[in-house]
């Protein structure tokens, strides 16, 4: 199935709509339809997708900053600053990539064979390892960002939930890149391939502005350094087992992914 449709036939109309489909599908914004738009219910075209995922990724992040700048601003002190930065990312994403964290984490270690780690993934239901994993995921991210609000301030953490926002995302779909699907008839393997030149221009994009942001935000150079490579480096050991334990990608692989890039980015920033 393919998901492109008619619509705007100019870049720049092009570009908006496709802005517009990204946050509607990753994000719980109230986002509202345009007359230009073909189809606005659609899913995003992920052959082109990369091209706008930096700023969507850096869009969605917009609450979250608003929320910890609001905190700062009353005198929060920094875990629970970081708490409600957290639960305004997981309520602005409606838990979708973290959903897809605790699915991997169940069916890559609870399933002995490709096929069964692959029914567990699909079981609507949550066991320990998905548990285990949300807490320690969500454990991460708070205590990460608490610390870099404490050594570094409001305006550091702004920056890295801005970053890691698109970061994060762009590391997503990487799995969608360089793996095949692991179900033929799955919801990734329907949504179309991204190309691997529109994704090195994301990567790219990512990586310069994202240090320019991190250094006007404050951050330290081998902070900038570490956290925009090593949240890219950490997709291939994701991808490494996404292979091994089931043979491919599916969009929990890229839900997980995603989770694991933007802890790494923090972590990486945190201890700069």
């Amino acid at each position: 199935m393919s998901t492109s449709s008619s619509g705007p036939n100019n870049l720049p109309a092009k570009l908006l709509n496709e802005v517009l489909s990204a946050l509607r599908f990753y994000s719980r914004f109230p986002v509202p339809s345009f007359a230009f738009e073909g189809d606005p219910h659609r899913a995003p075209d992920f052959t082109s997708l990369p091209r706008i995922l930096p700023l969507a990724g850096a869009l969605m992040a917009v609450p979250s900053i608003l929320v910890g700048g609001l905190a700062a601003f009353v005198g929060v002190s920094p875990l629970p600053l970081a708490l409600l930065v957290v639960a305004t990312i997981v309520i602005v994403t409606g838990a979708m990539a973290e959903d897809g964290f605790a699915d991997v984490a169940d069916g890559f270690f609870g399933g002995h064979t490709p096929e069964r780690r692959l029914e567990i993934m699909a079981d609507s239901r949550v066991g320990a390892f998905g548990v285990a994993a949300l807490i320690l995921a969500l454990g991460l991210k708070a205590t990460t960002l608490a610390a870099l609000y404490e050594h570094h301030g409001v305006t550091a953490l702004s920056a890295a939930l801005l970053v890691g926002g698109a970061l994060s995302r762009v590391a997503g779909i990487l799995p969608l890149v360089f793996l095949p699907p692991a179900r033929l008839g799955g919801k990734s393997a329907s949504v179309g391939r991204p190309g691997v030149v529109v994704t090195t221009i994301a990567v790219v994009t990512v990586l310069s502005l994202g240090a320019l942001i991190l250094f006007f935000g404050d951050i330290p150079p081998r902070g900038i350094s570490a956290g925009l490579l090593l949240g890219f480096a950490s997709t291939f050991p994701m991808m490494v087992l996404a292979q091994v334990k089931i043979g491919g990608q599916t969009g929990d692989v890229a839900g997980a992914t995603q989770q694991v890039a933007e802890i790494v980015f923090f972590l990486a920033l945190s201890v700069a």
